[in-house]
């Protein structure tokens, strides 16, 4: 997992006669519920927020998919040394509850380690505990301090992204197809987005991967609030990653992620951000930012209920 090994501690040279294992055990209490930390752990637009383990390091993101069977690779890169490329494989997915991945570590074509990563979640009301088990192989030279000090500075990391996340869920009784036709459609977005009584002013919309959405959300009472909407990643009726901008190319306040998943015909629709500092998401909090966006949520479903009827 990218931001669990500290890069700047990877060994020079591969040693031959390396072949150490170790079993590492990591805790972390985290003051956010279970279903935020379980987001904050699994959704891709989150994991890129506290992947880099240091400011020294940049993370790029070349496969994201978090399902089992699914995938995640990436590079490592610090200035004046090789990229590290690691390969994280996830193997079983218990919302909520637990995590399983294979990691892979590798530069320069040279595998530095092989790691399997299991993660146990617990918690009740608005605190978590999350505690990580590293079964390590170094494949290169020693691998063990490096990965105590990368998996000590991620889970730093992760702790403070999911404190500063909200999350946001609603069951809606309509195909998963039917939900995102709904959700990315240039003519339909526009018409639910916001909260009761707000409407958006469209400027420029272009929903794919690496699109935009430009547009003004006004309140009932004329106040207008500009938004820009940046698309990093769209994989087709599964999941929306998007950074979003105080006004066109304005600074960016929050990452955000939506992702769609199908239960006994009906689709569940999960809403996530994580505000780009803990001041905003206490401000987003303050004025009622989880009961606006539950709305904005309601008015999809009842847009996805007003086209099926149509449609009838």
């Amino acid at each position: 997992m990218t931001s669990k090994r500290n890069p700047e501690r990877m060994p020079a040279a591969p040693d031959p006669a390396a072949g150490r294992f170790a079993t590492l055990t990591f805790e972390r209490d985290v003051a956010a519920p279970l279903p935020v930390l379980w987001q904050a752990w699994t959704a891709p637009a989150a994991r890129a927020v506290w992947a880099a383990p240091t400011p020294s390091v940049a993370v790029e993101f070349l496969e994201a998919d978090t399902s089992v069977g699914g995938r995640e690779v990436s590079l490592c890169k610090v200035e004046g040394q090789p990229d590290i490329r690691c390969e994280c494989g996830w193997l079983e997915l218990q919302p909520a509850e637990r995590s399983v991945n294979y990691e892979v570590v590798s530069s320069g074509g040279v595998r530095q380690s092989a790691a399997l990563v299991t993660a146990d979640f617990s918690g009740t009301g608005e605190s978590s505990r999350l505690v990580v088990t590293v079964q390590l192989s170094s494949l290169a030279g020693d691998m063990e301090a490096g990965y105590r000090q990368g998996f000590d500075a991620g889970l730093r990391n992760l702790a403070g992204a999911a404190e500063r996340t909200m999350v946001l869920q609603r069951m809606i009784q309509a195909p998963r197809t039917v939900v995102w036709n709904t959700w990315m459609n240039p003519e339909t977005l526009p018409q639910w987005w916001g909260p009761e009584g707000f409407s958006c002013r469209t400027k420029r919309i272009d929903l794919r991967t690496g699109g935009e959405w430009v547009f003004d959300m006004i309140a009932p009472d004329g106040t207008v609030f500009p938004n820009h909407h940046l698309y990093t990643k769209v994989r087709p009726e599964e999941r929306i990653g998007y950074t979003l901008l105080w006004g066109e190319n304005g600074p960016k306040h929050a990452d955000a992620w939506a992702s769609f998943e199908e239960q006994d015909g009906a689709t569940k629709v999960t809403l996530g951000m994580v505000f780009s500092t803990e001041a905003e998401f206490q401000e987003a909090k303050g004025f009622g930012a989880v009961e606006l966006g539950l709305q904005t949520l309601a008015k999809l479903e009842r847009c996805v209920k007003s086209r099926r009827d149509a449609t009838a």
